[in-house]
């Protein structure tokens, strides 16, 4: 069935340029399948644009702040106009790492260690009392990230004491909170995980970035990173892996597709839910669909797939 679709790229966030990536592949993808594609930059006028174009279902190509948290996905219930991807709760969830992380926890998820610090910690606490506080809770070496940010942007990896508040201003740059989390050393993989009442798990993958991490970088630069399928682990900790995505998946509550990033310990091959990203990119280095197209799956059929999701038929 042809449709007419709504693209909904750009934004505001830090992810901008990404966005308009994803979006462009996308609507890429959709014409080559005949439906009618409108491209919408968000803007003050995106209203008022979606009511004059009538569309049948909306592709959310956004990533970060007032597109992944849940804003959009509310405005277009509002709208009455179904989208692809998680809704209202999960997307916000799905944003908010250490608010996931908590969820996580309470459903017996294994996740990092970690701490949170938010900006008026820095006022309030001496920097040496806030480091004494933080290494007794996360310890060296750590990771401190934005909580609510993604593509890895004012991410850090602390080896060392001294480095620690330097890291902390660069994270607060971008959010208002800030989660430092122990960093574990071990395989780091990623598990799409694609339906809604009949999500299932697809080939997971192996990040080996040139980078010192799987940094902005390595994310979207061809050549910047490996994708290795399958990973080369034991069969054992896949499956636990497998197991914790589909779980994290439900936990929050996702529908239509979402990507579970994890690491495998290497010293006993346990692994530890990181993060979900309920809009996972779309563009030409993206892990979805290279997971996809190892179950057979053409870009183009992926991408209609997740409208036949978002319209509640599975399959």
């Amino acid at each position: 069935m042809k449709m007419r679709v709504a693209v909904i790229m750009g934004g505001r966030s830090s992810e901008r340029e990404v966005s308009l990536r994803t979006g462009q592949q996308v609507s890429q993808a959709l014409r080559s399948r005949g439906h009618e594609v409108t491209e919408f930059d968000v803007d003050e006028n995106l209203v008022e644009n979606l009511k004059k174009a009538r569309v049948d279902v909306a592709y959310i190509a956004l990533h970060g702040k007032y597109g992944e948290d849940g804003t959009m996905q509310g405005l277009l219930e509002l709208m009455g106009i179904p989208y692809v991807g998680s809704g209202v709760l999960a997307s916000a969830l799905g944003m908010d790492k250490v608010m996931a992380k908590k969820l996580f926890r309470y459903e017996g998820i294994t996740t990092p260690a970690d701490d949170v610090v938010y900006k008026e910690d820095l006022e309030k606490q001496d920097q040496g009392s806030l480091t004494r506080k933080i290494l007794e809770k996360v310890g060296l070496p750590m990771v401190v990230k934005p909580n609510a940010s993604g593509s890895t942007v004012g991410v850090t990896i602390v080896q060392s004491r001294d480095e620690l508040w330097g890291a902390l201003k660069e994270a607060f740059r971008y959010d208002e909170s800030v989660l430092v989390e122990e960093y574990i050393k071990g395989t780091e993989i990623t598990a799409t995980v694609i339906g809604n009442s009949q999500a299932r798990v697809y080939p997971l993958i192996e990040i080996v970035p040139k980078t010192a991490f799987y940094d902005y970088e390595a994310k979207y630069t061809k050549g910047m990173s490996e994708h290795i399928m399958p990973p080369r682990l034991p069969e054992a900790p896949q499956a636990r892996a497998r197991e914790l995505a589909l779980r994290a998946y439900k936990s929050i509550g996702c529908r239509g597709f979402a990507r579970v990033d994890l690491i495998v310990r290497s010293s006993d091959g346990e692994p530890f839910v990181l993060e979900i990203n309920t809009l996972p990119g779309m563009t030409e280095t993206s892990l979805v669909p290279d997971a996809a197209r190892a179950e057979g799956i053409a870009f183009p059929d992926l991408v209609e797939m997740l409208l036949r999701l978002a319209l509640g038929r599975e399959g």
